[in-house]
């Protein structure tokens, strides 16, 4: 469905997201929104017509060991409560090891990048569709950031993911600030992965800032979003329509205004390259 333009909900600048004009939507993280007790900003974005996408960050899809249920029930309650079109996750692992492996159950506190084998294709395809047969709303993923390639990979960001969709159905939300990060930091080409992604497969678009830093692009979600991520998003909507383009901000939060202005030059990238 049309989505539109959005902002990243975040308890930090809910009073200021009421008062964006032109927001058509928002995306909350859904580990940190308790669907029996949505917080009073978000009641009243839904009031008045504002949709919220619950966006997850625990499921590991792309981990050895299946969903949890109990994750994926909390979930589905939450794209219930909030009346929401889809829900997303990430093409990451997050957790290792645990009983069925005799060691102890680590969490690592950040997506960690699957390896780009026919075998982690398909562990992760199967584990999406547990997933979707567990969801009430379609299901997107999100490609991610990472600092490093796993050895013996055997397809390119592009192939995995438009292999991913051809075998589940899956939608893609693609993060256009971690391509870009991964055009830095792993030497990848952007422009090969949007060529091969498949039509129709494009849910929505994530567009947030990042810093260099000892050469190293950190997809920090705390400064503003840099004149190369938005030129990739402009490729991005050069060859196809997106519903919807999210602006992320998770830390480090500048006044409204400023979102406002990062916003209208999203805005005015999407609306060119349509007109273009």
């Amino acid at each position: 469905m049309p989505l539109g333009l959005g902002i990243g909900w975040r308890p930090e600048i809910a009073e200021g997201i009421e008062e964006l004009r032109g927001i058509d939507w928002v995306e909350v993280v859904a580990e940190n929104t308790c669907a029996d007790h949505l917080p009073d900003s978000l009641v009243r974005l839904r009031r008045r017509g504002t949709t919220v996408v619950p966006h997850g960050v625990s499921l590991g899809l792309g981990g050895a060991e299946r969903p949890s249920p109990g994750r994926l029930v909390a979930l589905a309650h939450l794209a219930e409560s909030l009346r929401a079109p889809l829900v997303t996750e990430h093409i990451a692992f997050v957790r290792a090891g645990g009983e069925l492996t005799g060691t102890p159950r680590i969490e690592a506190g950040h997506l960690l990048p699957v390896p780009r084998t026919r075998d982690a294709l398909d562990v992760l395809c199967e584990n999406v569709r547990i997933a979707q047969d567990a969801l009430p709303v379609p299901l997107a993923l999100e490609n991610i950031a990472a600092l490093f390639a796993w050895p013996g990979e055997e397809l390119t960001e592009g192939q995995f993911l438009s292999e991913l969709v051809e075998r589940t159905g899956v939608g893609l939300l693609i993060d256009v600030a971690n391509l870009y990060t991964n055009q830095v930091n792993r030497g990848e080409d952007p422009a090969a992965a949007l060529d091969a992604l498949p039509a129709g497969s494009l849910a929505y678009v994530h567009v947030a800032g990042g810093v260099l830093r000892n050469g190293v692009w950190h997809d920090s979600h705390a400064h503003p979003v840099p004149p190369q991520v938005l030129g990739l998003l402009d490729e991005l909507c050069r060859r196809s329509r997106p519903p919807g383009v999210l602006l992320e901000r998770d830390e480090a939060f500048p006044p409204v205004a400023e979102l406002a202005a990062e916003l209208d030059a999203i805005r005015g990238v999407v609306e060119g390259a349509r007109h273009g």
